[in-house]
């Protein structure tokens, strides 16, 4: 403990003397690798420019460079171009505008990096300008704007050719992704730490760099003592972090491909928020080691995640993009997501149970950042609901665009008037257009703060590095903690298929979410596309489909996405027989096929009315009750222990009694079927649910039988061609009373039956299933992707 606090009191020392570092006069060398590349194009120059522009008069001096692997006089012309670009700062006077740009692009050229001799003549050119024009050293920064496989390569040639001279500083910034799992990254991080200090390297997240972003914790401190007594499970609702875009990824697709939203949004800049918005607010917020600590004692205590605590989508043209520019064929399927939404919880007393939800997602309506932390109404407006003390209480952080347009953080009025976060930050108390709404309500109900001058986060970022500010960045440590936070998950659902959603506005709330509990769901459980719809694409591009097999209705989908349909459709038929008649009677067949639907049931549909439900046995095997080949045993392990239903709603079929099995005299299937004449309406089931076999029998109705075998007879004993070769089963005559009737078939060991299925005209002995013809109701298959494609 010790230890610990004089780490803490001695760290801003360290910090200190880093930073005066980079404030002591001297010579720095920018070398910017990919220098010519779209990044450096967009924000890198800019931001090293107005870097050059507020340190010019400082007693440092410069000499940029663009690095690549291009030849030199091929891509200096390109470089020039670029620097010819760049703005000055707003504050900045035209005729002094005017000198700083050509003050930079004489301090600017190009070089090509590519050999480790490249390197060494670096090295020797930076040394010749410094002993030439009598400077002394300060640092070396070289940003690699280069694909990461090229990261541990690179770092070593820095290491061994590029150091600079005793006392001088090195800083090397390195652009996500940092890995694609936990693996990849503590390989990637062992890789650069063989060649550079922890120090030295600067992983850069630009979301660091947001304004908004970047004063979270200093809104935190500033207002600490409104925040300290609410800032906790007693009075908050739930934090969202939503980053959505409205652009696709095309010309992106080599790289999203590989990565997907999670990857490429969530493990990184969304959950750097989220520890924002809960860790412990450091004693000192210059403290980049006190920061950093407290950031990872955020992610040693966030709960792991579970497939139940994500939803992932896919924008509906992406399966075409993926064909397009990885040239495949129209058969190849991509699982990779394009929107997720995940549900976290930290364990913490001060946030036990307050759900943490990151969203993001390409071709979405809007394009808009924000993170909001909801807190619990309770207040109750009898008169006035307009009132503000009446409206929800919420802090949002805006990192900009959407309805504002601007960065922000915004206060609810019936919350508290926050402090200012510092002296570059202003309130707004006018705006333009009054009748502009931020996340539904009024921008009159908020308290809004916004930066003077807006700046971008490079720019921003850029001025970090120089000043040797680390807690902008992400450390070795807190990288490899969010990879092994994130990599079960991405392990978890790496073969689901994602929800398919059209784009833009026209996704209406196909994307909704409800949390439960712990889980996360769609607020609708799937949704259905017409084959007609498709578009000429893959069956496999959708998640549940509806269409038509052997004339009759087919839902078809992934088998988990099938086996929730089956069961919400289940639930709404019972609820609607319950209110039509008061009960609802279900049959179901036994074998291994039900055996999700039955775990989906216990487990999802707490609000299904079990105890108006009778539950009956489409089949049963000539064992006791008690033996594990029993129908009935499994149905009990798997289903009805675990719900709240009425011991005398349920009806195993009486395939024992005087101690025999299935003997004629004892009269079991007469007993049964007098039984459902007294509790069954007309005989009809509300929902009869069957499988098929391989063979295409149904219940115990094996190859040889048509319905005239039985005659007006509900339950009948059979003879199955495996063992237990005795069965006691419905007949046709009772399942097709029934009002509707679901045949489920999952598994490719079943695709041969469904190919000849669909190729059996007529009804025929050879396959008993084609007999099940309801005569009021209806017939629907259920059949997974793997039933149906093989």
């Amino acid at each position: 403990m010790l230890l610990s606090l004089l780490l803490l009191l001695l760290a801003p020392l360290c910090v200190t003397s880093a930073q005066d570092e980079a404030r002591k006069p001297g010579h720095v060398s920018v070398i910017i690798l990919g220098g010519t590349g779209d990044l450096a194009r967009k924000y890198l120059w800019q931001g090293f420019f107005e870097l050059y522009a507020n340190q010019v008069n400082s007693g440092h001096s410069f000499f940029f460079y663009g690095g690549g692997l291009s030849p030199t006089n091929k891509s200096t012309p390109v470089l020039f171009e670029i620097l010819k670009a760049v703005d000055c700062p707003k504050d900045v006077s035209e005729e002094r505008c005017a000198i700083l740009k050509e003050q930079f692009l004489r301090l600017s050229r190009y070089r090509q990096l590519k050999t480790l001799e490249d390197y060494q003549d670096l090295s020797k050119s930076i040394q010749k300008q410094l002993q030439q024009e009598d400077m002394v050293e300060a640092g070396r920064l070289f940003y690699l704007s280069v694909p990461a496989f090229a990261y541990a390569e690179i770092a070593d040639r820095i290491n061994n050719t590029c150091r600079p001279s005793t006392g001088a500083w090195l800083r090397v910034v390195l652009e996500k992704p940092f890995g694609h799992d936990f693996q990849s990254a503590q390989v990637l991080a062992t890789q650069l730490g063989n060649s550079l200090k922890d120090e030295e390297m600067y992983r850069i997240d630009h979301y660091l760099g947001k304004q908004v972003v970047a004063n979270i914790l200093q809104f935190r401190m500033e207002n600490k003592k409104h925040l300290d007594p609410i800032w906790n499970k007693y009075y908050m609702e739930r934090v969202e972090i939503v980053l959505k875009e409205t652009l696709d990824v095309k010309g992106r697709i080599a790289f999203y491909d590989q990565y997907g939203v999670i990857r490429d949004v969530l493990q990184n800049h969304l959950t750097e928020v989220m520890t924002l918005l809960t860790m412990r607010l450091p004693l000192n917020l210059s403290n980049s080691r006190e920061v950093l600590t407290n950031k990872l004692n955020i992610f040693t205590s966030l709960l792991p995640l579970s497939k139940s605590q994500a939803v992932i989508g896919q924008y509906q043209a992406y399966q075409s993009e993926v064909q397009h520019e990885l040239n495949k064929t129209k058969d190849h399927v991509s699982l990779t997501p394009t929107f997720a939404a995940v549900l976290a919880h930290v364990d913490e007393a001060q946030y036990e149970d307050v759900p943490i939800l990151m969203v993001s997602g390409k071709q979405l309506d809007e394009r808009v950042g924000y993170a909001r932390v909801l807190f619990k109404d309770n207040v109750f407006c009898l008169q006035k609901q307009n009132s503000v003390h009446c409206k929800p209480k919420q802090i949002i952080f805006y990192f900009g665009h959407g309805n504002l347009d601007y960065p922000a953080i915004l206060v609810s009025k019936n919350l508290f008037k926050p402090v200012v976060v510092d002296s570059e930050w202003k309130e707004v108390t006018e705006h333009k257009d009054k009748d502009i709404t931020v996340l539904g309500l009024p921008i009159s109900d908020y308290y809004v703060q916004t930066p003077i001058v807006q700046k971008e986060a490079y720019t921003e970022l850029i001025g970090h590095i120089f000043a040797g500010r680390k807690n902008s960045f992400v450390s070795t440590e807190n990288l490899l903690a969010s990879w092994d936070f994130w990599s079960p998950l991405l392990s978890g659902i790496t073969a689901i298929f994602p929800r398919v959603y059209p784009g833009g506005s026209e996704n209406q709330d196909m994307l909704d979410i409800a949390v439960k509990g712990r889980d996360l769901s769609y607020i609708n459980d799937v949704i259905l596309i017409n084959p007609d719809q498709m578009g000429g694409q893959s069956v496999n591009s959708f998640q549940v489909m509806q269409g038509k097999f052997r004339g009759d209705e087919m839902v078809s989908g992934w088998t988990e996405e099938l086996i929730e349909k089956l069961a919400s459709d289940i639930e709404e038929a019972a609820e609607k027989a319950v209110l039509e008649s008061g009960v609802f009677h279900l049959a179901v067949s036994g074998g291994a096929s039900p055996l999700a639907l039955f775990h989906r049931l216990a487990l999802h549909h707490f609000s299904f009315p079990w105890k108006d439900t009778h539950v009956w046995m489409v089949d049963e095997r000539c064992v006791p009750l008690t033996e594990l080949e029993s129908n009935f045993h499994s149905l009990h392990d798997h289903l009805l222990q675990h719900v709240k239903i009425p011991y005398y709603n349920i009806h195993p079929m009486p395939v024992q009694l005087n101690q025999r099995l299935c003997v004629e005299e004892d009269r079991g299937t007469w007993l049964y079927e007098e039984e459902i004449r007294k509790c069954v309406n007309a005989s009809s089931f509300h929902f009869v649910l069957l499988g098929v076999g391989y063979d295409g029998h149904i219940a115990s109705l094996f190859p040889g039988v048509k319905p005239e075998d039985h005659g007006e007879n509900m339950v009948v004993l059979t003879e199955s061609p495996v063992k237990p070769h005795q069965r006691m089963s419905l007949t046709f005559n009772a399942i097709n009373k029934a009002q509707k009737v679901a045949v489920l078939i999952i598994g490719k060991y079943k695709h041969e039956a469904v190919i000849q299925l669909s190729r059996v005209k007529d009804e025929t002995a050879q396959w008993p299933v084609t007999w099940v013809k309801p005569e009021k109701g209806s017939l629907v298959w259920y059949m997974d992707y793997e039933a149906l494609l093989g």
